[in-house]
């Protein structure tokens, strides 16, 4: 699976987190918003269009709620809204790919793109995605708990340090290596004698 490939799929997500964090609190609903129209996109432009992949419907869903609820609650409750809601989507997002690894993988669905058919129902091709999805699945939780606990820091102390360590840094870190994961581990799988453990 292409690195680029997994970027798109987590858009709406990027898109969701950065004008969660740079717009004022009064603004959720428009990146909710945002982040469900790119999500739609995603949908649209990808191949198959039918069934939609299973992240973009998910992200879709997941922020399209969070537009209504910018858009319709109070001052206090928008403000609540985008600083635990913008730091914990990753939670919520995260929980749903760990909970769908036994039924569809996420990542299975963009592997069969460049994966030939013959291939899909193989426990190899099985493996790999149950393996990929879930590390994705912890690895988006994890941001997402980095997330909210640098935005709780952040409501105790007027130091920009512990926004961005816990909310850019450490991301960015499990970010890149899951990209590098992503890219090693089907290889290792692949090439592993036939009734290893991982």
């Amino acid at each position: 699976m292409k690195s680029l490939t997994l970027v798109l799929a987590f858009l709406p997500l990027i898109v969701f987190s950065a004008l969660a964090r740079l717009l004022p609190h009064g603004y959720i609903g428009v990146a909710g918003l945002a982040a469900a129209v790119a999500a739609l996109i995603a949908i649209l432009t990808s191949h198959p269009v039918w069934p939609p992949k299973i992240l973009n419907t998910c992200s879709l869903v997941l922020f399209a709620v969070f537009a209504v609820l910018g858009f319709t609650l109070g001052k206090n409750d928008d403000r609540w809204l985008a600083t635990w809601g913008g730091a914990g989507v990753g939670i919520v997002l995260g929980l749903i790919i760990l909970v769908l690894v036994p039924v569809i993988p996420f990542t299975e669905q963009f592997a069969r793109e460049a994966v030939p058919q013959a291939e899909w129902s193989s426990p190899t091709f099985k493996k790999i995605n149950r393996g990929l999805s879930a590390a994705w699945g912890v690895a988006i939780l994890a941001i997402g708990v980095c997330r909210v606990v640098a935005a709780a820091i952040n409501g105790h102390t007027t130091r920009r340090l512990p926004e961005l360590l816990l909310g850019l840094a450490v991301p960015i870190v499990i970010i890149v290596y899951m990209l590098k994961f992503s890219k090693s581990y089907p290889d290792r799988v692949a090439h592993e004698p036939p009734g290893a453990v991982l």
